[in-house]
């Protein structure tokens, strides 16, 4: 009977401690060089006495169980993505993190090189988890709604303008919305003259929500024509309920991804994974990923339909704002033989982290 239809806890109590201390022998040692382990090598490092006859017999039952495989004929023996995630869920055990590796952990993610604080920060973790991994530290955050300082509307064609935000740190953003037919260049001016009465201190929903409340005023002070480009151009900016807010991708380290590949196998299963993290899908799927569960998640090879073709590992935990909302995350991607135990509370503090600064810079 395979791994696939029993729990992790049936699974276990299946395993004597010959086979407990074999499995957990052959998945340190990928994990640590990535090389298949045969029976003559576990004899010889094993805390009891057996012989490699002995450990070949515990190894066709781990391989009957589906928790390891043999790469090719006459080599030893590697664990499964099955059986990795069964060491992950059984074996694997998860330490805190030390005062001095906090204390390096805080002093990277707050290294500010300038320009947007936030976006420094974001720079900063993703940076700092790919250099304490194999992988590549991986950043999704939320795109933050400005606070707005002026607005106004270019005409494109007769049915186009273009929206130009100005944010209270001087950030421009450019939208293109669709225009009212027979809309004024006189009523363009109207409205921007009314947005920029109504927007001091403002981010664009909350703006709405006082253009909502002011629609009475609205009805007096615009025609319809212009009351209807303006909810036309606050309902493009501000985008649509169900998209969300757009969101930005920051990924640090790729380069750790290419080290130790075999061949163009290897080259073709990396070059998968970035075609997927280039994807806005993906972004919207990790950020699902995330919020799937409370706290640290990890998803090893196949598990995660994101990265099933290029077999990659996700290590990935949500941050929050003030109203405790995940808006973004963090984590490390890289090959299966990642450093779970060590990685995952080094992503868990730093999205704690992040959180933290997040809440105090936004």
């Amino acid at each position: 009977m395979g791994i696939r239809s029993t729990s992790v806890s049936d699974a276990v109590a299946a395993l004597d401690e010959r086979s407990r201390e074999i499995f957990r022998r052959i998945v340190e040692g990928y994990l640590e060089s990535g090389e298949p382990l045969g029976s003559r090598n576990l004899s010889r490092i094993l805390p009891m006495s057996l012989s490699p006859a002995s450990v070949r017999n515990v190894m066709s039952d781990l391989e009957e169980l589906g928790l390891i495989y043999s790469p090719h004929v006459s080599a030893g023996r590697l664990p499964t993505q099955i059986g990795l995630r069964f060491f992950v869920d059984a074996f694997m055990q998860v330490g805190d993190l030390s005062a001095e590796e906090r204390a390096n952990i805080d002093r990277q993610v707050r290294a500010e090189t300038g320009g947007n604080p936030v976006e420094s920060m974001m720079n900063e973790a993703s940076r700092m988890l790919s250099g304490i991994s194999r992988g590549a530290g991986l950043v999704i955050t939320s795109k933050s709604d400005p606070v707005l300082k002026h607005v106004e509307f270019i005409r494109l064609e007769p049915t186009k303008a273009l929206a130009v935000l100005v944010g209270d740190h001087d950030q421009v953003e450019n939208r293109i919305i669709e225009l009212p037919a027979g809309v004024t260049s006189s009523q363009l001016t109207e409205a921007a003259n009314f947005l920029n009465a109504h927007m001091s201190g403002q981010t664009l929903p909350e703006l709405r929500k006082q253009l909502s409340r002011l629609k009475d005023d609205v009805r007096h002070e615009l025609d319809a024509l212009s009351r209807d480009l303006v909810e036309r151009g606050i309902a493009v900016w501000a985008g649509s309920p169900d998209e969300g807010k757009p969101t930005q991708l920051i990924i640090r380290g790729r380069a750790n991804l290419l080290e130790g590949l075999a061949g163009a196998e290897d080259l073709d299963r990396l070059r998968l994974l970035f075609d997927d993290l280039e994807k806005k899908d993906s972004l919207i799927e990790i950020l699902n990923l995330a919020e799937s569960g409370s706290g640290v998640r990890i998803f090893i090879g196949s598990e995660n339909k994101l990265f099933s073709l290029s077999g990659s590992s996700l290590i990935v935990a949500p941050y929050r704002d003030d109203d405790d909302r995940i808006v973004g995350a963090v984590g490390v991607i890289g090959p299966t033989r990642l450093n779970y135990s060590r990685i995952v509370p080094m992503v868990d503090y730093t999205a704690q982290l992040v959180s933290r600064l997040s809440r105090n810079q936004l």
